[in-house]
């Protein structure tokens, strides 16, 4: 049962969604002097952003996180960092904001929770 599908529309009443892209990590390309860039995939995604609960700050305690984070949930399953899948590095991008996924919080086959953080604009 999709319960984040039935209540999204309510939940998006007091808090809407807000579009993004999903940046799907597809691994990296390695240049003539050996650095590596990193390639991705996009799609688009309908997010809603919120602001990280008691239960949720005590599942990232010892993450070191610091800056700005937030909660986003997204139709869809991304990752983190997922070293046995070799999956991970996924970015959301919303309006100017590049947004790091740094923690799942829930995965569930329609849409899934995870932990953002805020990532400095390259200049």
């Amino acid at each position: 049962m999709n319960l984040h599908g039935i209540v999204s529309g309510a939940v998006g009443t007091v808090n809407p969604f807000v579009s993004g892209t999903m940046r799907v990590s597809t691994g990296y390309t390695t240049s003539g002097s050996g650095s590596r860039t990193p390639t991705y995939s996009d799609t688009g995604v309908s997010v809603q952003l919120q602001a990280l609960g008691y239960k949720d700050l005590q599942q990232i305690d010892g993450l070191n996180l610091q800056g700005v984070v937030k909660a986003a949930y997204v139709k869809g399953n991304f990752n983190g960092v997922n070293r046995p899948k070799k999956q991970g590095g996924d970015v959301l991008i919303i309006g100017a904001d590049t947004w790091l996924i740094v923690q799942p919080l829930e995965e569930w086959p329609d849409w899934c929770k995870f932990v953002i953080n805020l990532q400095v604009p390259k200049t």
